[in-house]
């Protein structure tokens, strides 16, 4: 599962709920589609998307099923919401928001660590990972990117030789 967004409010009388998310389209949710959404760490209810309605860029109103009345939507908001990859496998590549949690494994260097956060800089987007210990700045770029694989949660990549011994030296 990937965490992709927030329940930030309810809508109207009828139980809908405002939820934000970082998918970066807003044409990948569906009815039918199952949200889990985090009531207590780890905990997970699973609802079902019985109608929604792409508000505006990063923003969806959603109707669940089992959920018809404002005071249980209510019970909703402020938890984080999570999705099965499958359905966010076709904007995997968009997004690299969704690429928190993944390994970064390289062609040279193996496992290099796990993507703690995503930042953009100017046109391109940086990991930042703990590196033996030390805090590593990875470029998100064409030209490193080699393959995502959703399932096992890993970016592929050809980092430039010699990055990630400058993150050694600091250690020393």
């Amino acid at each position: 599962m990937i965490r992709i967004g927030k329940i930030v409010a309810t809508h109207g009388l009828t139980g809908s709920i405002i939820m934000t998310h970082v998918a970066g389209s807003n044409t990948w949710l569906k009815k039918g589609h199952v949200l889990m959404v985090e009531m207590q760490k780890g905990s997970f209810i699973p609802y079902f998307v019985a109608q929604c309605k792409s508000a505006k860029p990063g923003e969806y109103h959603i109707n669940l099923e089992d959920v018809t009345a404002q005071q249980e939507a209510k019970k909703l908001v402020t938890r984080h919401v999570y999705v099965d990859e499958l359905i966010l496998s076709g904007l995997a590549r968009e997004s690299p928001l969704l690429w928190i949690g993944f390994t970064i494994s390289d062609k040279h260097y193996g496992n290099v660590g796990k993507i703690e956060d995503v930042m953009q800089a100017g046109a391109q987007w940086i990991a930042k990972i703990d590196y033996k210990g030390s805090e590593a700045l990875i470029p998100l770029v064409d030209a490193t990117l080699v393959g995502i694989d959703i399932k096992a949660r890993m970016l592929i990549t050809t980092l430039p030789e010699g990055l990630l011994e400058l993150y050694e030296q600091e250690e020393k």
